[in-house]
């Protein structure tokens, strides 16, 4: 009984007190900044630079992956299109997966889609992904927060740090990402749906990262 409580007394001071200085700001571009652990692996691999870390309960991720051919969408629902497929590919690149809690939020002045995606591992525990997604015309940034079920409990401390320390330059704004208010669909769209296709092969280089690091205990 002593090991339960003690346990759950642990869950609630890590999930309320992880420290910010456990992590460090890293400049991903002159644009984006976020924090990791100051052991971070950095890589360059098909035109993408990826960084990735392990924290004390999770494993983080972020990608950029440089298009300047990429071109604003004309309106803000295209940019939703563009969000949703990106969604949809992720969970086909899993077993038994489900996205859940999909949600249009802001970072800086910029639209952005979070969600996690629950699946199951080769060993059929449950596992968990959190992502942020931001689509602009020079470049996509992807940021993802992965954990075992098991941990569930005690990753909220972590994960709120590393996910609220991404900072944008004040000269990204929406016109970065489209150009209407407009609701409407518009043609624009195929671009980004190409761009959808670019973050498809994002998806894949983490998985891909992800199944070279070495497992959560």
């Amino acid at each position: 009984m002593k090991k339960i409580v003690l346990g759950a007394f642990l869950s609630l001071i890590t999930a309320a007190g992880f420290g910010q200085d456990l992590l460090k700001p890293v400049e991903i571009d002159s644009m984006v900044t976020v924090s990791l652990p100051a052991d971070y692996n950095k890589t360059d691999t098909l035109d993408q630079q990826v960084f990735s870390a392990n924290g004390d309960y999770g494993y983080m991720v972020v990608v950029k992956a440089a298009d300047e051919t990429n071109k604003p969408l004309n309106k803000e629902k295209d940019l939703n299109k563009v969000m949703d497929n990106y969604v949809d590919n992720f969970k086909q690149q899993y077993k038994n997966a489900s996205a859940q809690n999909v949600r249009d939020t802001t970072v800086g002045k910029l639209k952005a889609k979070a969600f996690t995606l629950q699946y199951s591992a080769d060993d059929s525990s449950i596992q968990f992904k959190n992502f942020v997604l931001l689509y602009t015309t020079t470049a996509s940034y992807f940021f993802e927060y992965a954990y075992p079920g098991m941990r569930t409990g005690v990753v909220g401390g972590e994960l709120k740090t590393f996910l609220s320390s991404i900072k944008l330059s004040p000269q990204l704004d929406r016109g970065d990402q489209y150009l209407s208010n407009d609701k409407g669909m518009s043609p624009v769209v195929k671009t980004g749906l190409i761009g959808g296709g670019i973050l498809l092969i994002v998806a894949m280089v983490v998985i891909i990262i992800n199944k070279r690091k070495n497992a959560l205990a």
